[in-house]
């Protein structure tokens, strides 16, 4: 799977959470690590020494372990307790003996090997001694041999479960080997003890069993077969996934010693196939998963460059809209403002004057009598009394004031906030989200004067900064005392005090300086927005193109390459041959392309991804599977076979040999059908012609050939297709889904 990290999300453009959807979980990655680093381990299993013996001396292919009277008393039930040591065979250039412990290091132990030439390996050594310590009875004989097959594998022959328990002996093969699990039976049925140690293995080691039948004696195979069976050891037929391939390897039962290697060169292969299979199968969903990634962010770069120039224009339209209202509204209604103002203060004067008779003050400390205790008293009264003037004018000038313009607030903030937000959206670079949260800043300090006047902005502050410089003007003499009435006369006077000519004049002269600065800010700003856009969406662009050279990963291990028939037709870029059947699926037919640079492996690599990824239709022909035949033309080139189902004809036979008008129309139907399933994917087709539509004997149309077949947003401008069905515009390099209604 070879993707750089620029096509994985180099462009910043791909989120985390959807980086995080397409990465290999866990487990998956656990699966593949032990896959590559495991090592095919021979495990040898049996019902007795004597079977497990013959059954590894047949595998070597030398008499290498004792047999019969050789190698001492039975074992089981039949014989005594069993006393023979779990045996180890790898592979070194001379042949010796040598005991071990498990996965740790050697013993300095005399053997009997050790004192002679030895052919067979010493019955002696083969036992545990009674005098030995726990470590050496732990210990498991390792033999070392010249042998072609260990240069390969190890072997290992496991104990009986007298000697140690079979979930212990193979505690140390749960990891980093890849089993092949051989057990001799050498009687007519399993014990109940060796169906229970069977059972272990599958628990421990769940990977199939090849049993292989070496009688010691006269017996009936067909009773031990019928035993399997039932028990469930192995299984009555292997059945088949989508792709052709053993759904499972099964555990069979072979016929004898002498014919082990019919059976075990099969199995074994079987099995290391399927680890393959499993293996390259998680790696190809990884790297699909990737390519729709990759094609649905084409999507959203297409929609991107079609919407964003139109939302700045619009951003820019509205803008200006904005502008011009409130200039407007501060050129031509001052008077209104005026009147406003003074509104507002004839029909607050009673309750404001009532509220100041009834003020508390805060933090002044008033005699009984109401007299002050200081000058500096009597000017916390004066302010507070101020305060509250300017409090309840504030809101109620505010809210009328936010009433005549409160229109703009949706046709023009609202919306130009939200486009805001959708331009700075999946935008990678942090100066341009800096960027668009000034602009809205912006929008906020210009236009938020006039639309929330009671939030303390500026001129806010200088229109009620206007009030208190008129009241503070006011000279006060030493009252006699601080009275409700004394608290009236203050407040009658600060509101008599005030010009609303002058208040509403102040505002829209500082309102057009606040619009005018505003408004050039906004222009500025929203320049640099659209700069990082462009540059944002060409990189896109470019990251786009890269990622599609991404070629899905071919998984049909287990069915071998295809036998090629006769020749069925031939295309612009490929052959079509017969071939009778293939992956247990009949007939079918052949596709071989022969890529002549990358850009037809990149389109035949999505042809595959798009046929093998979408949901099976009636009116697409399926496609079963792919090869690549390193051999093609006697290895001087590299081809791809595309293995699919086959059908009667095409549509070019079947009009040149005759159709009635209702075999037309249906036909039409089909085609029309499966062209609208391909859009509603988001595909073109590209080429759709006469050759491109396959009939059934039903003379029902399916679609094939989606080598020239694209998701929309990615088409680039390339003029494929055949001439003669191509539609004017793709001549022009800007065409949509309409051109295959054209070839139609």
């Amino acid at each position: 799977l070879v993707l750089t990290n620029r096509s994985a999300g180099g462009s910043g453009h791909t989120p985390t959470s959807q980086l995080s959807c397409i990465s290999l979980p866990r487990h998956e990655e656990d699966y593949l690590q032990n896959v590559v680093g495991s090592a095919p381990y021979i495990l040898v299993l049996g019902q007795d020494c004597s079977a497990r013996y013959q059954l590894l001396n047949c595998l070597l292919g030398e008499r290498l372990l004792p047999l019969g009277s050789e190698v001492g008393g039975a074992c089981g039930p039949e014989g005594g307790a069993c006393r023979r040591r779990k045996l180890c065979f790898t592979h070194g250039r001379q042949t010796r003996l040598s005991l071990a412990l498990p996965g740790q290091y050697e013993l300095v132990h005399q053997l009997a090997a050790h004192c002679g030439r030895w052919d067979t390996v010493p019955c002696e050594d083969l036992e545990i001694q009674e005098c030995e310590d726990p470590a050496q009875r732990l210990a498991e004989l390792e033999v070392t041999l010249h042998h072609a097959l260990l240069q390969e594998v190890k072997i290992m022959v496991l104990p009986c479960r007298g000697v140690q328990p079979v979930e212990e002996a193979l505690e140390d093969c749960k990891r980093g080997i890849l089993p092949i699990i051989l057990y001799a039976v050498s009687k007519d049925a399993l014990s109940a003890e060796q169906v229970s140690d069977l059972q272990k293995v599958r628990e421990t080691l769940p990977f199939p069993v090849c049993f292989v039948w070496a009688p010691s004696g006269p017996s009936d195979p067909g009773a031990l077969h019928r035993q399997l069976l039932s028990l469930e050891l192995i299984g009555a037929a292997a059945g088949s996934c989508a792709c052709g391939a053993p759904a499972q390897t099964q555990s069979i039962l072979g016929e004898s010693l002498e014919r082990l290697q019919r059976v075990l060169g099969p199995f074994t292969r079987q099995l290391l196939q399927n680890q393959q299979v499993e293996a390259t199968t998680l790696l190809n969903a990884v790297q699909c998963r990737y390519l729709d990634l990759f094609i649905n962010q084409a999507f959203d770069m297409q929609r991107d460059l079609q919407i964003t120039p139109r939302r700045l224009e619009y951003t820019r339209e509205k803008e200006g809209e904005l502008f011009s209202s409130l200039m407007a509204i501060a050129n031509r209604k001052q008077e209104e403002m005026k009147d406003m103002i003074v509104e507002t203060l004839s029909g607050m004067k009673e309750q404001l004057l009532e509220d100041a008779a009834n003020l508390h003050f805060t933090d002044i400390i008033m005699s009984s009598n109401g007299e002050s205790v200081s000058s500096k008293d009597i000017k916390m009264c004066i302010s507070q009394i101020q305060d509250l003037i300017v409090v309840q004018l504030n809101q109620a000038v505010a809210n009328k004031l936010t009433s005549s313009v409160d229109y703009l607030r949706e046709s023009f903030v609202g919306t130009l906030e939200r486009c805001l937000g959708s331009l700075e959206k999946n935008t990678a670079e942090s100066s341009s989200n800096i960027t668009s949260n000034h602009l809205k800043q912006i929008l906020n300090a210009a236009y938020n004067v006039e639309v929330t006047f009671h939030s303390g902005s500026s001129v806010t502050r200088l229109f009620w900064e206007q009030i208190k410089q008129i009241i503070h003007r006011i000279t006060w003499v030493n009252p006699p005392s601080v009275s409700a009435e004394w608290k009236r006369k203050v407040a009658q006077d600060a509101i008599e005090s005030l010009s609303a000519a002058k208040l509403a004049k102040s505002i829209c002269s500082q309102f057009r300086t606040r619009l005018n600065s505003s408004h050039e800010a906004f222009a500025a700003s929203l320049r640099q927005v659209i700069l990082q856009r462009v540059l944002l969406l060409g990189a896109l662009a470019d990251s786009c193109v890269s990622v599609c050279v991404c070629v899905c990963v071919c998984v049909c291990v287990s069915s071998g390459k295809p036998k090629m028939g006769r020749e069925l037709g031939r295309g612009q870029y490929g052959v079509v041959y017969m071939c009778d059947s293939w992956g247990g699926r009949h007939p079918c037919a052949l596709k071989s392309v022969v890529p002549p640079d990358d850009k037809h492996w990149n389109d035949l690599a999505l042809e595959f991804h798009y046929t093998r990824s979408l949901p099976k239709h009636d009116r697409l022909v399926n496609l079963h599977g792919s090869v690549i035949d390193h051999s093609y033309s006697g290895g001087s080139s590299i081809a791809v076979l595309l293995i699919m189902e086959r059908l009667h004809r095409d549509l070019y036979t079947g009009l040149k040999a005759g159709l009635s008008l209702k075999e037309r129309l249906q036909i039409a139907l089909d085609v029309v059908e499966g062209i609208r399933f391909l859009h509603s994917q988001g595909l073109l087709h590209r080429d759709i012609k006469l050759k491109n539509v396959l009939l059934d004997r039903q003379n029902r149309a399916k679609i094939t050939d989606l080598g020239f077949c694209k998701p929309e947003a990615m088409i680039s401008g390339s003029i494929v297709g055949t001439p003669i069905h191509m539609a004017p515009e793709l001549f022009t390099g800007k065409y949509d889904n309409s051109v295959d209604v054209y070839a139609f």
